[in-house]
């Protein structure tokens, strides 16, 4: 009987601390469960960016609500100026209060690529990578995935970090030499958000948002020219025009890549402005703005920036976008 009491002893140990302990499955199992079968979510963070060596940062909140409605608010911390992609029944837009417009684009955003402040993204990366590794750390479960990011090929890994309850802590997209370009540290989710009838509708948010001051500027005091240039191109003509209200500068890149880069005054919309456009949002540097299939577009510090060519391909047009320094440089 002695023998007896002691292996069921030892079986309910082993029941206890072998089969208490979760597996990978189960944590994302329960993570699944956890967004998916809610009314959604609002999500609160700080987001870092590293460009070219800068670092961009900014204050990001994310509101889900099922099945279909997005508003993510990025506010840039060093000027304040605040944009909202936002998701509903009519389309997707960017919106730009500053400047009383938005864009509206048709457009599969967000689930046609990886999106680091959305957590079905996350989770999805993470369920879709075959070869994603797992780990625990100061009660802590580490993951880490490949991620879909098809216009910056750059980055190709994300960490995403949980605490012991399952909330998500800080997740980490790396380029292909482990560098972070991604940082996106949560600060609260709410799990259980009260939204109102018109939370998502685009007429009551720009009727909520306040404004202090806009981007518009009257002058182009100095000419940003790209700090990167296809080789065998270089910069071939420039050309100053006086508008009604501000001023445009046309430059001509002649070779073996031609483009054109137009900068021109921003100028904000007297009446709230919807304007239809082909292409992707994209972050620019401190900015969302265009991402179109031989353009990109984005306005930065006042200035509204327009890149075209008919032979680059995106990841080129990104390239040289990105490369256009907010300070003037030489020629």
């Amino acid at each position: 009987m002695k023998k007896i009491g002691f292996c069921l002893l030892f079986l309910m140990c082993f029941l206890v601390t072998g089969c208490g302990k979760e597996t990978e499955a189960d944590l994302l199992n329960k993570l699944d469960k956890k967004i998916n079968d809610g009314k959604g979510y609002v999500l609160t963070g700080d987001l870092e960016i590293l460009n070219n060596d800068d670092i961009y940062n900014y204050e990001v909140e994310t509101a889900y609500k099922k099945d279909n409605y997005y508003k993510i608010t990025l506010t840039n911390v060093s000027n304040d100026h605040e944009q909202v992609i936002l998701k509903n029944d009519d389309g997707v837009y960017v919106l730009t209060p500053s400047l009383n417009k938005s864009f509206k684009f048709q457009s599969d955003w967000p689930y046609n690529n990886s999106q680091v402040y959305l957590l079905q993204s996350i989770i999805n990366d993470i369920e879709n990578d075959s070869e994603k590794t797992f780990k625990e750390k100061d009660s802590n479960y580490i993951f880490t995935s490949s991620v879909n990011y098809p216009n910056n090929r750059d980055l190709v890994n994300q960490k995403v970090t949980f605490n012991s309850k399952l909330e998500l802590q800080e997740v980490v997209v790396l380029d292909s030499d482990e560098v972070p370009n991604l940082t996106l540290k949560v600060k609260n989710i709410d799990y259980n958000p009260s939204f109102k009838d018109n939370y998502f509708d685009l007429e009551e948010i720009m009727s909520t948002v306040s404004i202090e001051e806009t981007m518009e500027t009257a002058a182009i005091n100095d000419v940003i020219y790209p700090l990167v240039l296809p080789e065998g191109t270089m910069l071939t003509n420039e050309e100053k025009i006086n508008m009604t209200e501000g001023e445009r500068v046309i430059l001509t890149f002649s070779g073996d890549k031609p483009f054109l880069l137009v900068e021109e005054t921003t100028k904000a919309m007297d009446e709230f402005t919807v304007i239809p456009t082909m292409g992707e949002p994209y972050m620019f540097m401190d900015s969302l703005g265009i991402l179109a299939d031989n353009s990109v577009s984005f306005t930065s510090n006042g200035i509204d920036y327009y890149l075209v060519s008919d032979v680059m391909n995106q990841d080129e047009l990104i390239e040289i976008a990105n490369s256009i320094n907010v300070l003037p440089t030489m020629k």
